[in-house]
């Protein structure tokens, strides 16, 4: 039997995402409650959950590395194994704040480039997994990035709840090695992915032997068209709907309560997330990935705009709050979803080219985050939640506006070159 044919189902290869969300939900929910406890001021606590949660920007750099000698396989599993060590010992280290702070940053860095290889290695069996459901790239494509995004959420949600009852029920030794362990666990699946196989079913690595191979390859990659058309389109913010990030820093302008706001933002947001990904295989039978994310950034802005009629009430907050998670999900899983289509079945830089364009995605929300506060104090006369509503929304459907017509207008950037490789090997 083929290779190609003994791999597990598409949900399961996309729950094995689960690392990333367990460290990522941990540093969002979970870390600013352990800080507390030890008596860390509100200001501090910032400052922490912001440091661990940098390497989602500059953890790009290292992306070339993923593609370098071994298998994503190899990377995948090895930087699982480092993210569930980093954060054990980050627990066990909780009173000792500059120990936990470069252990949990670790801990998500290594997350981050586990993801990435994984990216990486499923773009590059995108075909085989095409073959094997007698399906289009397109679709499949679509459902692999969904359940990348299924598995990040239900991670964030699960940890969410389970850190806290650890920490509460176990001594803290014990709930630390728990807990890695529990990040470890999506890559009890990596082993049953198959490697990408040529036609004659023979796996290969598509892996550079090299650095002098890997720069070549790096050169060749930054001069392809649909990768800077890709670029450009998640560097503009298209997508990113900022807001998720600032509503519940203004929740008081709806009479919103704190505990009201850490319940919407708990478990059942996550799961509600995980929920809405799964729409996006739905509307790829209709819709390619591409206008499909151009199409849920048009519709997200519109809703954005259309938040200006809501009172300013806790019921308001909590519509827009979800609403605008909800379509970031959606947005971000179409973005995936590209990304694996663009990357090709002999890339030697899946893991370098998913990266790359993932890392692209997450600049808009840090520099619209600065704009909608911006928005916000007073700019160009209109502040406050009006402010942010307005200059979100009709930058965001401007954006949209603009590479729509780029799409139409030029073909490279309706091709979404699946089965082109980088290079012959």
């Amino acid at each position: 039997m083929p290779p190609s044919k003994r791999r597990p189902p598409v949900w399961l290869m996309g729950l094995s995402n689960a690392t990333f969300g367990l460290v990522g939900g941990f540093i969002v929910l979970p870390l600013p409650q352990l800080l507390a406890a030890e008596g860390v001021g509100v200001a501090k606590i910032a400052a922490i959950s912001a440091a661990c949660l940098s390497p989602g920007f500059w953890v790009f750099l290292l992306g070339p590395l993923l593609d370098l000698r071994f298998s994503r396989r190899f990377y995948a599993g090895l930087f699982a194994i480092l993210a569930g060590l980093g954060l054990a010992f980050a627990v066990v280290m909780k009173a000792h704040l500059p120990i936990l702070e470069a252990s949990v940053m670790i801990s998500y860095a290594a997350a981050v480039l586990s993801s990435n290889a994984l990216g990486g290695w499923l773009g590059a069996i995108l075909p085989q997994v095409v073959e094997g459901a007698h399906d289009e790239s397109n679709h499949e494509a679509v459902r692999l990035g969904a359940w990348t995004q299924v598995g990040s959420f239900l991670g964030g949600g699960a940890i969410a709840v389970l850190a806290g009852e650890f920490l509460r029920l176990f001594p803290v030794s014990l709930a630390a090695v728990l807990l890695g362990l529990l990040v470890m666990l999506p890559a009890a699946v990596f082993p049953w992915i198959p490697l990408p196989v040529e036609a004659d079913g023979v796996r290969r690595r598509t892996a550079v032997e090299s650095f002098a191979e890997l720069f070549r390859d790096l050169k060749q990659l930054l001069t392809r068209r649909e990768v800077w058309w890709m670029m450009a389109l998640f560097l503009a913010p298209t997508g990113s709907f900022a807001l998720t990030n600032q509503l519940g820093g203004v929740a008081r302008d709806f009479h919103a309560s704190d505990a009201f706001v850490s319940r919407m933002g708990g478990a059942v947001l996550s799961f509600a997330g995980a929920t809405v990904c799964l729409l996006l295989p739905v509307f790829a039978r209709w819709v390619k990935p591409l206008p499909l994310y151009l199409t849920i950034g048009t519709v997200g802005s519109l809703f954005t705009l259309g938040l200006l009629l809501l009172p300013k009430t806790p019921a308001a907050f909590a519509v827009a709050f979800m609403a605008e998670n909800v379509v970031q999900a959606l947005s971000f899983t179409s973005a995936v979803a590209i990304c694996l289509s663009t990357i090709g079945k002999d890339n030697p830089l899946a893991a370098t080219q998913f990266t790359l364009l993932t890392s692209a995605t997450v600049l808009p929300i840090l520099y619209m985050g600065v704009l909608d506060g911006r928005a916000y104090a007073g700019l160009a006369g209109v502040s406050g939640l009006t402010g942010m509503y307005l200059w979100d929304g009709c930058l965001s459907l401007v954006a949209c506006a603009v590479m729509a017509f780029a799409m139409w207008r030029w073909p490279v950037v309706r091709a979404v070159k699946a089965d082109a490789p980088l290079r012959e090997r």
